[in-house]
């Protein structure tokens, strides 16, 4: 299958935001072209995660545009089209009695609406996500039993029930052993080569991220930097080279 990489499915413009007095995120500029693998990076608390939730529409932004599909986000209404994977912390209970298989239903409740049933198609797109994942002999399996980095893949598989065009996830590798997490960008590096699937990551963990992603940027200061390869992020680090969108 052939991808136009010069396509822009996520146009953001002089975005800027901020929480009561303090300033968030200043003047971003981006662009995510479809078949990207792009790593979003910075320190903690320096506004990764908010950039991620405004372009999901989770957060309101002070001014600037978002455009996702070609369409303003204030009228975007296609959001099957967008996979998002959050932080565990924050999105899920380890205690929860629920298996594998339930979890990853989770994902298709947006494309069935609130009275309508699960039917065998749904199943099989749950089985699908499951196989691409390597999760589908676990799917009976109690969610809280498996490792952190098998719960990452069943949180995966979820969002891929919708068949998105592009993921998102947020700091996906918290908690998770350096063994795992090689064998964890391994499957990111094979959905995006192998399904053409968009991924944007948000992370600190430059070293696991730098040997998959195409693209990096780096938000500091409040401001977003573009870099072409992770090469140009090294570089611009001892102030060879930099370039701001």
């Amino acid at each position: 299958m052939h991808i136009d990489h010069t396509k822009n499915i996520i146009e953001i413009k002089n975005i800027s935001s901020s929480y009561g007095d303090e300033t968030i995120l200043n003047d971003i500029n981006l662009s995510i072209h479809k078949g990207d693998y792009l790593g979003i990076v910075g320190s903690n608390g320096s506004g990764k995660t908010t950039l991620l939730r405004t372009i999901l529409g989770l957060l309101s932004f002070k001014r600037g545009t978002i455009k996702l599909f070609g369409q303003d986000i204030s009228v975007f209404k296609d959001w099957s089209k967008i996979g998002y994977v959050p932080q565990k912390v924050i999105n899920f209970d380890n205690n929860f009695p629920v298996t594998v298989e339930e979890v990853v239903m989770m994902g298709r409740y947006g494309k069935l609406g609130l009275f309508k049933r699960i039917n065998d198609k749904d199943k099989q797109e749950v089985y699908k996500a499951l196989e691409q994942v390597e999760m589908l002999p676990y799917r009976n399996r109690p969610i809280g039993d498996l490792s952190g980095g098998q719960q990452q893949r069943v949180f995966i598989a979820r969002a891929l029930t919708g068949n998105p065009e592009i993921i998102f996830l947020d700091e996906p590798t918290v908690g998770v052993e350096k063994d795992i997490k090689e064998k964890f960008y391994k499957l990111l590096h094979d959905l995006n080569e192998k399904l053409k699937l968009t991924i944007v990551i948000v992370t600190h963990d430059i070293e696991s991220m730098s040997h998959e992603a195409m693209h990096v940027a780096c938000i500091k200061d409040h401001t977003l930097i573009f870099h072409e390869s992770i090469d140009d992020l090294f570089k611009e680090s001892h102030g060879i080279i930099s370039r701001r969108l």
